[in-house]
């Protein structure tokens, strides 16, 4: 009995992975493929800033206040993306003018401004009348429905965001560990917490078609994270982040593809598993020393 389960075990993991195989012939499964390889990179290389600098929060609260930018555009009959990126670049910017305008804790501002994003966001959901097809596949995310429009915007993202990150590391790393040795040392600080918050913003609006609003934040967080308890040295942990995003994002379509599972779900899902893998090896080796 227990080999003809095995047996049974066996011919369906081997069908899953020739459907699998099968899948990887249509364009929708490599654009989705490119996209999530682009979007694991990009988080990867934002979410060693955003942990280190304790942003998680902030780009939670930007994801999820996208909820505004998302209904307005199915409401004006407009692609919830174009929406999305202007909305979510306006939002991170006032978010963070009101941090540094305000004798108030930045956990609170956040709160305060993500309650009023959302309330806006439900009451305008309310207004959509027929068909909200549109509005859940942002809302819950959906790799494989990204189009050639969706790879441009997240390359260009990329590209931008690369290029500003690289080209100051010396000045970035300084304002992430000590903001006030870096002020002090003339790095306009200012000038690179905007463009930061910018560029974080924008990722968030790309990668939400892919992952949804609820989902979106663990592609900036986890790898990250995971990549931390690895290493400590900077470039490192940073090249790490960068590897663990992309890989865990192509493991996640594939094990999406085999056993026909939400793709968006199915990356976070083994984002979430090597962090607890990576966490327990990490905890082991230190009894073992």
């Amino acid at each position: 009995m227990n080999s003809l389960i095995n047996l049974q075990s066996h011919l369906l993991v081997i069908t899953n992975f020739l459907d699998l195989i099968n899948l990887l012939g249509f364009p929708f499964m490599q654009r989705a493929i490119v996209g999530a390889i682009l979007m694991g990179v990009l988080g990867g290389l934002l979410g060693g800033f955003v942990t280190l600098r304790q942003l998680s929060f902030f780009s939670h609260a930007v994801s999820h206040a996208a909820l505004v930018g998302i209904t307005s555009g199915v409401l004006l009959g407009v692609n919830p993306t174009w929406m999305l990126l202007p909305f979510t670049l306006v939002f991170g910017v006032m978010v963070l003018y009101l941090i540094d305008n305000t004798d108030l804790a930045s956990d609170s501002i956040l709160s305060i401004v993500l309650s009023g994003a959302l309330a806006i966001g439900i009451i305008l959901a309310r207004m959509i009348t027929g068909y909200r097809g549109n509005l859940m596949a942002v809302l819950f995310g959906d790799i494989l429905a990204i189009d050639t429009t969706d790879l441009i915007l997240t390359a260009l993202v990329l590209v931008g965001g690369s290029i500003f990150l690289l080209s100051t590391l010396q000045q970035q790393i300084l304002l992430t560990l000590n903001p006030d040795v870096a002020k002090v040392q003339g790095v306009p600080v200012q000038l690179y917490r905007y463009g930061f918050v910018i560029l974080l913003s924008l990722a968030v609006a790309v990668a939400i078609k892919a992952v949804g609003v609820l989902l979106v934040n663990a592609f900036l967080v986890i790898p990250a994270s995971t990549a931390k308890l690895m290493n400590h040295h900077f470039s490192r942990f940073l090249m790490l982040s960068v590897i663990i995003g992309a890989g865990s994002s192509v493991i996640g379509m594939m094990v999406s593809g085999m056993f026909k599972l939400a793709s968006g779900p199915g990356i976070v899902l083994v984002q979430f598993l090597l962090f607890i893998l990576v966490f327990s090896w990490v905890k082991f080796r230190k009894k073992t020393l």
